[in-house]
């Protein structure tokens, strides 16, 4: 166990850890205890006069966890995603319905706290989606509402070790997705952002050119409701600068989660080729990423910085309150 340990920032052990190859997954970095008091100013100070340390943490961890830090409300948040200095990426082309709180700082995925949300990588069904993601916690669940954790490498290996043969066929096909979007937000399905938010617009032809931008085809249907189809896409991506495979999909989600009046979650993703998916597989692999995740119980004031590249997210079902901000990085 390797305790970092840098002017301002201490890493700290949690019972919900887990460790790869001797690297905590993920990273709890907390304040140094001789820095004392530790305001949001200082944190956000540190970040910046510290950002190669952080990024290298987060590179090699794949998730941080700050921990016990001044943070209290949706503009300290903005001002520590800020203090990063990333790049943002707009949210055009995702499913989940949200809403915009405060510069860069948007509500987490606003669906019925009696749902879950599956795993997925952040968008991973189109093609421009965020290198890094924060969450936040502003109000701390009453029960239950973590955001679960898995890497994405472990997961490509144990199923190619499974099932060799459909992971090639994946990264032979790849995948198409299948959505049908209502002209309104539904905030009673966890995919329920409507197209006018989806696309940013209330123009059919301007939502067709910001879709073609993402590679999807749409289908206008005569309720006003949209079918968008993207893909083929990969389902496999090579993470460039940690040299390996990655199970980058929204397949598991699209297959068990993507159900509400309009869609039906098995027509929702296929092969690239149009084949079906086989459902034991699909189930199989839900329960290697819940074998291989790890969940650790919100706090309030806690920012979690995921990699996307490295790392799938959920959400577990909970009893409000609980308010989860988030910010989506290039």
């Amino acid at each position: 166990m390797k305790a970092h340990h840098t002017h301002h920032f201490t890493e700290i052990q949690i019972p919900q850890q887990t460790s790869y190859n001797s690297i905590s997954f993920p990273s709890v970095l907390s304040p140094n205890p001789t820095t004392v008091p530790f305001s949001l100013s200082l944190f956000t100070e540190a970040i910046t006069t510290q950002k190669q340390f952080l990024d290298s943490v987060l590179h090699e961890a794949g998730a941080v966890l700050f921990r016990g830090f001044d943070v209290k409300t949706a503009k300290d948040f903005n001002d520590v995603v800020e203090a990063f200095g990333y790049d943002e990426l707009p949210y055009v082309g995702g499913a989940a319905p949200r809403t915009n709180v405060v510069g860069r700082v948007f509500t987490a995925n606003e669906s019925p706290p009696d749902q879950k949300i599956p795993f997925h990588h952040e968008m991973a069904q189109v093609p421009e989606f965020p290198s890094k993601l924060f969450f936040f916690c502003e109000v701390e669940p009453e029960s239950g509402g973590e955001t679960p954790i898995v890497l994405s490498h472990v997961v490509y290996e144990r199923m190619k070790q499974r099932y060799p043969e459909f992971v090639e066929q994946l990264e032979q096909h790849g995948l198409l997705y299948t959505r049908v979007l209502g002209e309104e937000d539904d905030p009673s399905s966890p995919i329920g952002r409507g197209w006018k938010s989806t696309f940013l617009t209330e123009d059919k032809s301007l939502a067709e050119e910001r879709a073609a931008k993402l590679g999807m085809k749409l289908e206008w249907m005569e309720d006003g409701g949209v079918k968008t189809i993207m893909g083929p896409i990969p389902a496999i991506k090579y993470d460039e600068s940690r040299q390996r495979k990655i199970w980058f999909n929204s397949m598991v989600a699209a297959y068990t989660g993507w159900k509400d009046k309009r869609n039906d979650p098995v027509k929702a993703v296929t092969f690239g080729d149009g084949k079906p998916l086989p459902a034991d597989i699909l189930y199989d692999c839900l329960k290697i990423l819940e074998e291989e995740s790890l969940a650790v119980p919100w706090r309030k004031g806690d920012v979690l910085l995921i990699d996307n590249w490295a790392v799938l997210h959920a959400r577990r079902s909970f009893n409000p309150p609980r308010r989860i901000l988030a910010s989506l990085c290039k």
